[in-house]
Order: C-alpha cells, then structure tokens, then sequence
C-alpha cells in the first residue's frame, strides 16, 4: 500500500473546512495525483462534494458506529487505487461523545489509530497573535494526535498574515499557507448541511474556483509531504451492512439520496444489484426486485410532487403486497399516511404505515443511535444491533398504530424507547444505519 494520508481538521464547524477540502482534492487531481476524498463522521452530503472533485468515490469513517477492523478495511479500499487520502474532519477535530477509547466518533481517534497527520485549518478572522494560542492548545492536548501543520484561513491582509503566522511558528508549529477572506468560494447550504452537489449550479466551476484558491495559497508540495504513509492495521474483512436482497430497488433522486457510499458499494461486492429508480419522475420500483430502499433525502422539498405521482404509489403499493420495503428518515416520512411541509400544508404519503409526519412544526433530532430490532426485515434479523444516527428536522405528529421498527438507545448506552414502524411487510424509522455492531 503506497498511499499517504492527513486528516483535514479544525476547531469548529463553519472553520472553512469543507471548502478548503474540496479545492485541496481538485488542486491535487490537476497534479495528475489519484486523490480519494474521506468525510470522518455521519454525513451524506459532503462525500458529494469530495467525489466531485476527484472523480473517486466519496467515503464516510465513523470511528463510533464501525468496529475498528470495518475502519480498517474501508481505509485499505479507500487506499487501494490512490496516491493520496484527505480527511475531512467533522465538527471539531476532538468533537465526538465519551465512549470508549477510540470509538468517540472525532476525527482525533482516526489520527490517533492509524498515525494520520493533521493539517489544522484556523479561521483567524477576529483575531491574529491569539490563533497561536489555539494552535498551541490542538498540538498539546493529546500527544497521540499529531498536529502537522496549520492553514490560515479568511485572512485579512498581508499584515494580518504576518503577525499571525509569525505567533504560531514562535509556538514551533508550521504554516503551511494563508487563504485570504472571499465570500465568493462558501458553497450554499440549508437545513441538514449544504446543498447536494448534484444540486449547485456550476459546480464543476466552482470546484476550480476552490482549487485555484488553494493553489494559490498553499505550499502544496510541502502539504503532501505531510502526509504520512497510510497503513491501517490487519484485521479481517468487515461489512457493515450485508445486502437486504439479490436485486435492490432503490430510490435515487433529488427526494431520496442520503445513501452512504459504503453501504451501496458492499452491497454490489458482495453480488447484489442495485436498480435505481425515481418518484420524483414517477417511476415505480422495478417488479423483479426482491426488495425496495427508501433512502433519506429531502422529500419534504418535494412532497406536492411525490403526491401527485400517481405511478409511484399505485407501484410501491403492488411492491408491498409481495416483498419488503424499508424506508430511512425521508423514506419513512414518505412511507407514512401525510406529510406536512414547511407551508403547513398537507400532502398525502403512500399510507404504507400509518403515522404523519411535519417539517412545519419542526424540532431539530441529532445524535448517535443504536437500534435493536425487534423483528426480521430488510435490516436484519429480530434482535440485531445496528449503529447509526439521527439528524432530521421533521417530527411525528400522528404515531399511528404500527409496531415499532426498534428500541433505540443513544450513543452512550441510553434507553430512547421504541421507534419507527412496521406493518407487514413494510418497515421504516428516522434511524439512518451504518454499521452492524
């Protein structure tokens, strides 16, 4: 295994991570370097953005919701056919929940566990000696994490620069660059993160924006001797979560697209197909599928259209009659009797189960869960242990009268109750999985 790694870190969400990430990945690519792009941490969106900008596939490690030797083998893969891993860090570098060592869900337990340097990324906006003293805090708070080097970001002049730098590498840390303040290279956003990528006009554009940024600003060939050579312990081949059948109808479109790029690419390694369709153009799941996904997405955006087609539901209900469906947080929403969307008004679901849901009278869920299921479905066998995550805006406002899907649990060991639905051979829960435990 040849490729090298760093990880991508900062003190907080909304540091310029992202955006420094995607043009550091394109900026690299331009050099003829075959880039695979890592997000630490539950996020759809981003991998989006990273596979955008390499042509590679995006990638989610999760160092709470996959067991070490699942990390282990998604690294191995990930590294396979590249020369280089950039990890973007969730959050903040350290920010994850108290578990046990190394399974906090922080970027920090991946630099810790596989020797993976950090670049740390500083917005010194509001500030310029005092970012030493924050630079200073990352290096020495865990000497198992190495902090490689630093990038100024949103920098307002070149005395700005000067004083900055100048208190960070008298504190024996490297500047790599300075990237200076330009509202022109944020990329847009809205409730659950930024905008999908397939979703931004111009994207391709403004990926090169981002890239001609970073070149400009970075010391690139000093960035890549940073990295370190990636070599994730042996373990045996892990998945995270066994194919739910030979031929997988699955929802993809703008309602429907919060898949992780791991679980789709175990599931065709180990032999199943994946047959794509949309509700939005009113497509039906394929009859010979011997089941059917509804990924998370956005269908609260789009929950008139999904209304109105006709196709869609008269399709999903024959689906039901003889195979499983399962439905992840907008999958659920949708498999419900309505859906109330942001202007209060009411759309009718395809009433697969029977609760109601609303993104009018919201509440913000975010957090690590843990579901046992509580009866064989397309998630497993009654009584399995999944790892995953909530993040959603919507509520149930009608619980109906389904059996649940699962007892959930936080991330740390708490009991949530039971949740989600099922109802013959339909199943569904805000619960997004990750990994079996």
């Amino acid at each position: 295994m040849s490729a090298r790694a760093l990880i991508i870190g900062a003190p907080r969400s909304g540091s310029g991570k992202t955006s420094l990430t995607i043009g550091l990945l394109r900026a690299l690519a331009r050099r003829g370097l075959k880039v695979r792009g890592v997000k630490s941490g539950p996020d759809y969106i981003d991998p989006g953005f990273h596979a955008a900008a390499t042509g590679l596939p995006g990638l989610n490690l999760d160092s709470w919701a996959m067991p070490p030797a699942l990390i282990g083998t998604l690294l191995a893969e990930a590294a396979a056919p590249a020369d280089i891993v950039v990890v973007e860090s969730a959050m903040g570098l350290f920010d994850g929940i108290p578990s046990a060592p190394g399974r906090s869900g922080s970027a920090a337990d991946l630099a810790r566990d596989f020797g993976l340097p950090v670049l740390l990324v500083l917005d010194v906006s509001g500030q310029s000696q005092t970012a030493a003293a924050v630079a200073k805090g990352f290096a020495t708070y865990d000497p198992a994490v190495h902090i490689a080097g630093v990038v100024l970001n949103r920098v307002g002049s070149e005395r700005h620069t000067r004083l900055a730098g100048e208190a960070i590498r008298a504190v024996g840390l490297s500047v790599v660059g300075a990237i200076p303040r330009d509202e022109r290279i944020g990329l847009p956003e809205r409730h659950l993160g930024l905008v999908l990528a397939e979703e931004h006009a111009g994207l391709d554009a403004h990926i090169d924006r981002l890239a001609d940024a970073v070149e400009s600003a970075l010391d690139l060939e000093r960035l890549v001797g940073l990295a370190a050579p990636l070599q994730p312990p042996a373990f045996p081949p892990a998945t995270a979560l066994p194919p739910p059948g030979q031929r997988i109808a699955l929802a993809r479109d703008r309602a429907f697209s919060f898949l992780y790029p791991h679980v789709a690419a175990q599931w065709r390694a180990a032999g199943a197909e994946i047959v794509p369709f949309s509700p939005l153009a009113d497509e039906a799941p394929d009859r010979s599928c011997d089941v059917c996904w509804l990924p998370g997405g956005y269908p609260e955006l789009h929950a008139g259209a999904l209304a109105a087609a006709d196709n869609f539901r008269a399709g999903m209900r024959s689906f039901a009659a003889a195979r499983p469906v399962h439905g992840e947080c907008g999958g659920y929403m949708v498999l419900g009797e309505a859906l109330e969307d942001a202007d209060g008004a009411t759309h009718r679901m395809l009433g697969l189960l029977s609760h109601t849901t609303s993104f009018a009278k919201r509440r913000m869920n975010l957090g690590y869960r843990r579901a046992t299921l509580l009866a064989d479905g397309p998630s497993g066998p009654a009584g399995s242990a999944l790892r995953g995550h909530e993040f959603h805006y919507a509520r149930v406002t009608e619980a109906g009268t389904d059996a649940a899907f699962a007892e959930l649990e936080d991330g740390q060991g708490r009991a949530l109750g039971p949740a989600g639905g099922r109802r013959g051979r339909v199943t569904g829960t805000f619960f997004h999985a990750i990994a079996r435990e």
